[in-house]
């Protein structure tokens, strides 16, 4: 074996710790498959002092995050998070230092991917980010390597473990969202702060990625349109179990002539479609290439053991030589696309309102939705709560999205209406 590749790391919380275990442990297996061993040689964090677990006496220990870029090392692993800040700061002065940079860091390379991939083309060093997008489920290398021969029609999938979990568990035990958000929070899947994943932030990090990778296009995330799932109701989800759907939070992108098309949204999935069985904190992606057909990537989306196993699998690519562009060709060749019309897009759609008990109510719906040209497929009016709201829901034929935005417009200010109406897109 040639001599070791040694690491520089930069961040010790759940993911760092991860890795040095992973090493640790997986060290004679991961030297034979890499070629030569790996191994840390300094690392950097904010407190010192914390135990973590695992002997660290035996790193250098580098008090400024940004200085690691400086260390003998080959590589630099950032596990600090944050879009901007130290993160990105260490990402640059690496790169510029003629050194490869691995990270979990979804939302440093959505707002500047394609700078650091560039600079890592000019410096002939790798830019590798596997567990950015769902954890340990090898989909970076999927869309990048595997599927590299296919014109990747769709991309789209389950891409917040957080989400899934809270909806899945709604739908398991017909529980409210903020009861089983609580839940979550005590059981380490949701932050304190859930707002990246309940709003979709998070997942529209991801799918700006993912898109990227899928279609040669350079990443977009300021034109994702994010909706997340603070406003589903166990109603709802009873409602589409009703009607054969489930309800999942998907990132969904398309490319095509009207534009690049990116959405994060909760869906209505059909019973029968392979993502409405995905439960729990787990990540689901597919993607549809005009040869190799509809390919499925489901796995754990976070935790130390699937992250880090994500990677220390980008630092086994960097010991066998394997670089190649980080977005799957060159960056000067990633297009800048335009985003996509919305209003053009057909599809059904669930519609949900909840509304004051009195004679009317619905008529005026239907006249909204009538004067804009949507069909209605079905209403469902269920009975009076405490306060005197009604739900009433709507499945609307296909057609285009425009006329329901338009619909909806109509009924702003309605007083028969109490809050915002929620609108679903139902997978097609």
């Amino acid at each position: 074996m040639t001599k070791p590749l040694r690491i520089a790391l930069a961040g010790l919380g759940t993911v760092g710790g991860g890795v040095i275990r992973l090493l640790d442990t997986n060290g004679a297996l991961i030297a034979r498959r890499a070629g030569r061993p790996i191994e840390i040689v300094a690392v950097s964090a904010r407190d010192r002092s914390k135990d973590r677990g695992v002997d660290m006496t035996r790193f250098a220990w580098i008090d400024d995050t940004t200085a690691l870029a400086n260390v003998d090392a080959d590589v630099v692993v950032e596990l600090v998070g944050g879009s901007d800040g130290p993160a990105l700061a260490l990402a640059r002065a690496t790169l510029a230092a003629g050194k490869s940079f691995v990270t979990a860091n979804k939302a440093m390379l959505a707002h500047h991917g394609l700078e650091l991939a560039r600079a890592a083309e000019a410096a002939s060093v790798a830019l590798k980010f596997e567990a950015a997008v769902a954890g340990g489920v090898p989909v970076i290398k999927g869309l990048r390597e595997g599927a590299a021969a296919n014109e990747i029609e769709r991309v789209y999938g389950i891409l917040n473990g957080t989400c899934n979990f809270i909806l899945s568990k709604m739908e398991a035990e017909g529980r409210d969202f903020a009861d089983v958000l609580a839940e979550a929070q005590a059981l380490g899947f949701a932050e304190a702060d859930p707002t990246f994943d309940i709003d979709g932030i998070d997942a529209a990090h991801k799918l700006s990625l993912l898109a990227s990778l899928a279609f040669g296009t350079q990443p977009a995330f300021a034109d994702v349109a994010a909706n997340g799932i603070r406003h589903v109701l166990a109603a709802d989800i009873a409602e589409a179990a009703s009607l054969g759907y489930r309800v999942r939070l998907l990132g969904l992108a398309e490319s095509g002539p009207a534009g690049l098309f990116q959405r994060v949204h909760p869906h209505l999935v059909p019973v029968d479609h392979p993502l409405a069985h995905v439960t729990g904190a787990t990540n689901a992606v597919v993607a549809e290439g005009n040869f190799v057909g509809r390919l499925l990537f489901q796995g754990p989306g976070a935790g130390d053991g699937p992250t880090a196993s994500a990677v220390v699998a980008d630092l086994i690519d960097i010991a066998r030589g394997e670089f190649g562009p980080a977005f799957a060709m060159p960056a000067d060749s990633l297009v800048e696309q335009a985003p996509a019309d919305t209003g053009d897009r057909r599809g059904r759609a669930y519609v949900r309102f909840t509304v004051a008990d009195r004679v009317g109510v619905l008529a005026e719906i239907a006249a909204a939705m009538r004067d804009a040209g949507v069909s209605i497929e079905s209403l469902m009016q269920r009975g009076a709560h405490a306060d005197g709201s009604v739900l009433v829901a709507i499945v609307t034929h296909e057609g285009p999205e425009r006329s329901v935005a338009q619909a909806l417009e109509r009924l702003r200010g309605s007083q028969s209406l109490i809050g915002q109406p929620l609108w679903m897109h139902i997978l097609g």
